[in-house]
């Protein structure tokens, strides 16, 4: 059993849509739409008073859902981790349509609960290494 975990990288934005709590909780409604997330409770919101960033994280039954602005910097990350796979969802087309993100770079990885058959004798004996 293996689960999925999306590190989304959004440059080049408008620094008012990155302080634009509205349009983050927004963002978060569609991702858990459309992707049939499961949100244990409310998200919660933090706007820093200086740069006007805001950080979001929403506890999912699948796992999580967090995002984090810089708008002295024109940046958004996001962090979604699903326990299970799950298709990918737009975040490039729609961070761009979203934030005017002038480039949006996804990482999907791959989260294994169980070492692979192959590895389980090498982690048992490191595991066991008293050294």
């Amino acid at each position: 059993m293996s689960g999925i975990e999306w590190i989304v990288e959004a440059h080049g934005c408008r620094a008012e849509s990155l302080r634009n709590q509205p349009l983050l909780r927004q963002l978060f409604d569609r991702i858990i739409g459309d992707m049939r997330l499961r949100p244990v409770g409310e998200a919660r919101w933090h706007e820093f008073p200086e740069t006007g960033g805001i950080t979001g994280f929403c506890v999912l039954c699948e796992s999580h859902l967090a995002c984090h602005t810089f708008p002295e910097s024109g940046s958004l990350c996001l962090n979604l981790f699903c326990c299970v796979p799950r298709e990918p969802w737009a975040f490039q087309s729609e961070l761009t349509r979203l934030f005017a993100a002038r480039t949006v770079c996804v990482r999907a990885v791959d989260r294994m609960y169980h070492s692979p058959s192959q590895l389980d004798s090498e982690v048992t004996l490191a595991a066991g290494d008293p050294r």
